[in-house]
């Protein structure tokens, strides 16, 4: 597949795997940089808040959540499986410098 025909096949402004990824990467990145002052356990908690702000915004102004908790249950079921994922990921290693 060609560049033009993977770029056809991609809605625009919605992620593929590769781009989820690498989108994921980012923020990865942002924490490895940030620990090197901040403390992993004050980080991590830093970012989950960063996540759930952000979270909310999105629900509240772009997608127009009404069911509040029905959100939140979603919510917490895609964060588990995406958390037990990574504990399970054998390739997860110290980040490097």
């Amino acid at each position: 597949m060609n560049r033009k025909s993977r770029r056809a096949g991609v809605t625009e402004g919605s992620l593929d795997t590769a781009s989820f990824l690498k989108t994921a990467d980012l923020f990865i990145d942002v924490a490895n940089r940030q620990n090197k002052k901040i403390k992993a356990t004050d980080l991590q908690m830093a970012f989950l808040y960063a996540a759930a702000r952000y979270n909310a915004f999105v629900a509240k102004h772009v997608i127009n959540v009404e069911k509040h908790e029905e959100f939140v249950e979603k919510m917490v079921k895609e964060y588990q499986e995406m958390l037990r994922q990574n504990l399970a990921d054998e390739e997860l290693g110290r980040p490097s410098d």
